[in-house]
């Protein structure tokens, strides 16, 4: 007539996979939300950067993270600083990743050497 606390116990513990797995769902959810929100524009920014300091030529007038603008002199060989005039005569040393941005880009030597085209 009544039932015994174990085997009441006992009923309960048959749906216990599918509930621990629903308890995942929100947290499976959340992350994979945080990785398309900002995880993977973080990184394809980043990718876009390291191209933008690879392909730095002298000649490129840049803007440093500090505001500072001129034109890249000197590109070094080991390919970690760059030389930017900021007037005339003056040079400072700058680390390519502290380049923020490239307002105009010089033409490719190939290029300018090439006749103009007519129509």
């Amino acid at each position: 007539m009544f039932a015994t606390p174990a085997f009441a116990q006992a009923a309960g513990g048959a749906a216990g996979g599918t509930a621990a797995f629903a308890q995942f769902v929100p947290l499976i959810l959340i992350f994979a939300i945080m990785y398309f929100l900002l995880i993977r524009p973080q990184q394809k920014k980043a990718k876009e950067h390291r191209n933008m300091v690879e392909a730095l030529r002298r000649g490129d007038m840049v803007v440093t993270q500090g505001g500072v603008i001129g034109k890249v002199a000197k590109v070094k060989d080991d390919g970690t600083e760059v030389e930017v005039e900021i007037a005339d005569g003056v040079k400072v040393r700058v680390v390519k990743g502290s380049i923020a941005q490239v307002l105009s880009k010089t033409e490719p030597a190939q290029a300018a050497n090439k006749p103009a085209a007519t129509k």
